[in-house]
């Protein structure tokens, strides 16, 4: 079975003063060594990107993109899942649920991905396990 990678955990793993560093590292490490695929969408990676590179620096970027990127099935989202979040984000009519959000929910139920590496509660919200599944961050942006 697979496991979503979404963008609080990457941060969590990448910032040392986050409140989560730990239990991420941890849990990182754990699915490192495991056999479970490790999958996001193009989506959350310039997302994390994006949040790294204002936070960190440039450097975060590169590190991302020769050491975590690599490990990751990296789902593109087509327009079709695209039209879906963006509807979806406007159905909910909930200011801290994003389009990336929502389409990591669709991109998990049409891969039959039932489990998440997350701190973020909307997962949960829409019904999915979360690894470490502590810790929750509360339904916010990261």
């Amino acid at each position: 079975m697979s496991i979503f990678v979404d963008t609080s955990a990457v941060l969590s793993v990448l910032i040392d003063t986050d409140e989560f560093h730990a239990q991420a590292s941890e849990t990182w490490r754990r699915l490192l060594d495991g056999a479970e695929p490790l999958v996001t969408t193009n989506y959350t990676v310039v997302e994390f990107c994006s949040l790294a590179q204002r936070r960190l620096g440039v450097e975060a970027v590169r590190f991302i993109r020769t050491t975590i990127v690599p490990v990751l099935n990296v789902e593109w989202v087509d327009p079709l899942t695209h039209d879906e979040a963006v509807e979806a984000v406007l159905t909910a009519h909930r200011r801290d649920l994003s389009i990336v959000d929502c389409a990591s929910f669709i991109t998990m139920r049409r891969s039959g991905i039932t489990s998440a590496f997350t701190f973020d509660s909307h997962f949960a919200e829409q019904g999915f396990d979360l690894l470490p599944g502590a810790g929750l961050l509360p339904s916010a942006s990261p």
